[in-house]
């Protein structure tokens, strides 16, 4: 399967005390290319883009919220889709992992007097939605989505009472969600 897509994605906030940095809401585009595992399994390799704005407020460098850059978000990553149907509408969900890009330009030299570095953040995520087959090769996609770039993490070992434990820790302070829609191409159908 091939899958453009496009939609609307909410920014997300990083507070730090009384202050912030912020990514605005906008349009996304993206592709997904998929292939079938199994029946109603799919692996699939997704790009996504986000073009927005990156808004500042702090109360030393910028006491009201201010346009700080244009900011640009890329995801790239690769996850699982499980369908729930195998008729012509076919529900779904899936997860995915990889890598999330944040790079900016056109820096507001009145707040900032130097480039803001990009920054590259493992990343994961959840989606859900729908594809409404129209024939058996096209077909329309709708889905929400959760992303999650990754900001701290970690891996334990430990002993205690209950004897050794071990695990992977991965947190976020930014959650970027958003809904799109596109068309879903099958080949080999």
């Amino acid at each position: 399967e091939i899958t453009p897509t496009y939609g609307y994605k909410f920014g997300g906030k990083l507070n730090y005390g009384a202050n912030y940095l912020k990514v605005d809401d906008s349009g996304m585009f993206g592709i997904t290319a998929g292939f079938e595992a199994r029946p109603q399994y799919m692996i699939e390799l997704t790009y996504m883009n986000m073009s927005s704005e990156l808004r500042i407020r702090d109360r030393i460098l910028s006491p009201s919220e201010s346009y700080l850059a244009d900011m640009n978000v890329d995801w790239f990553m690769l996850g699982g889709t499980r369908y729930f149907n195998t008729g012509k509408v076919k529900p779904f969900a899936g997860a995915q992992l990889g890598l999330s890009v944040f790079s900016s330009k056109n820096v507001d030299r009145d707040i900032v007097n130097r480039n803001l570095d990009s920054a590259t953040y493992f990343s994961f995520g959840f989606k859900g939605g729908v594809v409404i087959m129209l024939t058996e090769s096209i077909g329309l996609n709708f889905q929400g989505n959760l992303l999650f770039p990754v900001e701290w993490g970690g891996v334990y070992v430990g002993i205690g009472t209950g004897g050794p434990s071990t695990g992977i820790s991965a947190g976020s302070t930014i959650v970027m969600g958003g809904f799109s829609g596109g068309l879903v191409f099958r080949f080999g159908a």
